[in-house]
């Protein structure tokens, strides 16, 4: 929460759609300002609607300049950042290890990893200076960030790297009074798990249907992790369908 008194600021990534417009909504209704950062102005005004404390700000979080005008403007505008949701993410390419291009797999990485580093680092460049200084990051990491699916090396791999990159900020946020934690989601319903209802492939080669669950639940979960005081961090917490086949995957 906001150290200041006023209501909290929070910059959530991909608030266009899926867990971004979820997660927006649900910091929206308990009171923070929030600016949505997307790809699309349409889809942030939609998720938005018509509040009076949101922001929508047209961002490509893979381009640095983008990203340095997205806090800029949520500065000039509010005067501090207290939160940031890394959420925007890409499921990336399906195939094997051999199967999948390079460009493929650069375009992930930027997204899922490059996309969140930088801004992380910008957020942090302004938590540190604000006064008071402070602030939290919450990642979107996946239940990918333990055990990956068939196929799926390029995900996989930056969202393992996510895990590495959630300890680094929280070791480097903490002379600054910054705090920074990891949620692991599995199978919220969203548009990206929405073939998983279908059936996704196992390990063993054969396709299953996964159960999901509402959204909303990862929305509050996260909202539960941005309003602790900054004495009080949730570091990696995993939601997930009660019956998803992850516990003893393979």
């Amino acid at each position: 929460m906001s150290q200041t008194g006023t209501a909290p600021v929070a910059v959530v990534t991909g608030a266009g759609s899926g867990l971004g417009r979820a997660i927006t909504r649900a910091m929206l209704q308990a009171g923070f300002r929030v600016a949505l950062a997307g790809r699309h102005t349409e889809s942030l005004t939609e998720t938005a609607g018509g509040s009076g404390q949101a922001l929508t700000v047209a961002t490509d979080v893979t381009d640095e300049k983008s990203v340095h005008a997205l806090f800029g403007t949520v500065r000039d505008a509010w005067g501090r950042i207290d939160v940031l949701v890394n959420n925007a993410g890409t499921f990336g390419p399906v195939g094997g290890i051999d199967e999948i291009t390079v460009e493929e797999w650069r375009a992930t990485v930027d997204v899922n990893l490059t996309g969140y580093f930088l801004c992380a680092a910008e957020a942090m460049r302004h938590m540190k200076t604000q006064d008071p200084a402070g602030g939290r990051i919450i990642n979107n990491g996946s239940i990918s960030a333990h055990v990956p699916r068939p196929g799926t090396a390029a995900y996989a791999a930056t969202k393992h790297a996510i895990t590495g990159l959630t300890k680094s900020i929280s070791l480097d946020g903490r002379p600054y009074n910054i705090a920074c934690g990891q949620i692991d989601i599995g199978n919220a319903a969203t548009d990206m798990t929405h073939g998983f209802a279908a059936g996704a492939r196992q390990a063993d080669g054969s396709v299953k249907q996964e159960p999901t669950f509402d959204a909303r639940h990862a929305a509050e979960q996260v909202l539960h992790m941005a309003q602790l005081p900054l004495t009080a961090n949730v570091q990696f917490v995993t939601l997930m369908a009660t019956t998803m086949p992850y516990i003893g995957r393979g």
